[in-house]
């Protein structure tokens, strides 16, 4: 018998990743199929998989890379294919996102599917603008209206209708039909000065808020060149807006920053700069792996216990040291006596995981200093395992080598790789000005970053580096660059959030 296929409508939120549910995530993670739309926020893009078959089907309002018969097609012949295919729709798959004509011919050929709802903008962007769609005070109802027409046909909305409700009207997709929908309003009895806003880009870095009148919307919108994608709220709750607003208010909002990171580490640095308000790009500029010729290292392990100190210069090179000491049949007793060295704060995090507690550990986290400090203070004659990545950097092992009695195993315990993808355009964002900013948290993520990037003028990359290693590889090609006071990630936070506050220029 063939493997069964299986289609899942996933509803991908507003745009802020963290509006995107748990169960959403996890389907997406199991994809070998991802059929998404414009609309998806790239948070959410960044969590498909890297394995899984792409296929991108625009489904933007007025321009679609596939009409809609076709990618009712596509779903169906990929699950026929026996494929676990996510169909990852903005917002919510039910609320005029077309998910029930896509289900149609699923149904027809018995194609078994699931839809895990999504945050539906009408309500998430509202809600970050500080406009609330219900009020006791003002209204007891909400009213969700597709604002898209067919070219050269009348809207089919009853405008008389949706007066008499004295509800919250929400218009999806009606940023082309604004004055015509203003009109409406109006000559079905509505009062002028009714309250309306419209909300551009909501819940992301480019979140814009206009607040007037039914009368005033349109003139206010293309005073303030709103673009898309935006809604249309019309109601007395849109008066409290700047006095709800809340987002704007938060030190990065609408700041958009890229992360860099290696693949397999899990980014608090992301966490924290979205809790500071900014969209967070987080893409994996470096990948480890485990070195494939493990025949120094095998020896290694053997006499473990004649070392009397072992350094670590990065949390990866803990990870991957204590996965081969489990596969070659160890555990921490192994270590024995040994004292521990860490570069700094995230790579004694890595440690804690494993309960060891570094010994040692400089002021200043990079190499030289840490090949300084041991050099000042370990025992005559110490024996060094500096267990790291093949092409780390020799600040360490020049350090060291000022004592001439120090014995030092320089062991190369995992590769560095670079990272590459195809679902975000990084390189077009920073050229048309989309991302203000680009965290480095070491040398190998801004190489990482420039071999994915190649041709970029770096130029026009604001670098937050957090040190002064990092700082030199980023003004090799031409970056602007700022340091961080320390090396750590609330510190390298607060420099973001210094850099939002100046000017593009000198830092």
């Amino acid at each position: 018998m063939s493997k069964q296929g299986k289609v899942w409508l996933v509803g991908a939120g507003p745009g802020d990743v963290g509006l995107f549910t748990i169960k959403g995530k996890d389907i997406l993670a199991k994809a070998e199929v991802v059929v998404y739309d414009s609309l998806v926020g790239d948070g959410v893009l960044t969590m498909v998989p890297e394995n899984a078959e792409k296929i991108n089907v625009g489904k933007r309002a007025g321009h679609h890379t596939m009409k809609q018969e076709n990618i009712n097609k596509v779903l169906l012949e990929k699950a026929q294919e026996g494929k676990r295919v996510v169909r990852l729709k903005g917002g919510d798959p039910f609320l005029f996102g077309r998910g029930g004509e896509e289900l149609e011919l699923l149904c027809e050929h018995k194609i078994p599917y699931e839809v895990v709802p999504g945050v539906t903008s009408c309500i998430a962007v509202p809600a970050y603008n500080g406009i609330p769609v219900t009020h006791r005070d003002f209204c007891s109802s909400v009213h969700v209206i597709t604002g898209h027409k067919r070219a050269g046909e009348r809207y089919n909305i009853d405008f008389e209708a949706l007066v008499r409700t004295k509800g919250t009207l929400v218009f999806l997709m009606g940023i082309t039909a604004m004055e015509d929908i203003c009109k409406g309003l109006l000559e079905a009895g509505m009062d002028p000065e009714t309250p309306a806003a419209v909300l551009q880009q909501g819940t992301i870095a480019g979140q814009k808020r206009v607040v007037a009148t039914v009368n005033t919307l349109k003139q206010a919108s293309n005073a303030a060149k709103i673009q898309t994608p935006a809604i249309i709220v019309v109601g007395q709750v849109c008066q409290v807006a700047d006095t709800f607003g809340w987002y704007e208010k938060l030190p990065l909002a609408g700041y958009k920053v890229l992360v860099t990171r290696p693949k397999e580490l899990v980014s608090g640095m992301a966490k924290k700069l979205r809790e500071q308000g900014a969209e967070v790009l987080e893409l994996p500029a470096i990948g480890v792996k485990p070195v494939e010729d493990r025949t120094n290292l095998s020896r290694v392990f053997e006499k473990l216990d004649t070392y009397q100190w072992i350094a670590f210069t990065s949390p990866s090179g803990v990870r991957i040291f204590f996965e081969l000491l489990m596969e070659a049949g160890k555990d921490i007793r192994a270590l024995g006596q040994i004292k521990i060295a860490a570069i700094g704060r995230g790579t004694e995090k890595a440690l804690k995981k494993h309960n060891l507690y570094p010994d040692l550990m400089p002021e200043v986290f990079d190499g030289a200093s840490l090949g300084e400090k041991m050099a000042k203070e370990c025992e005559q004659g110490a024996k060094i395992l500096l267990a790291r990545a093949a092409i780390g950097n020799k600040e360490v092992i020049e350090e060291l080598a000022k004592r001439e009695d120090l014995i030092v195993d320089d062991v190369a315990i995992y590769d560095t790789f670079y990272e590459d993808q195809d679902l975000i355009d990084e390189k077009g964002q920073f050229e048309r000005g989309k991302i203000d900013c680009a965290v480095f948290t070491s040398a190998s993520t801004v190489k990482g970053f420039v071999a994915a990037t190649e041709g970029l003028d770096y130029t026009k990359v604001l670098a937050a580096c957090i040190g002064k290693q990092t700082q030199e590889e980023a003004l090799r090609y031409g970056m602007k660059t700022a340091v961080a006071k320390e090396a750590s990630i609330d510190s390298l936070v607060e420099l973001v959030i210094k850099l939002k506050g100046q000017i593009s220029g000198s830092y």
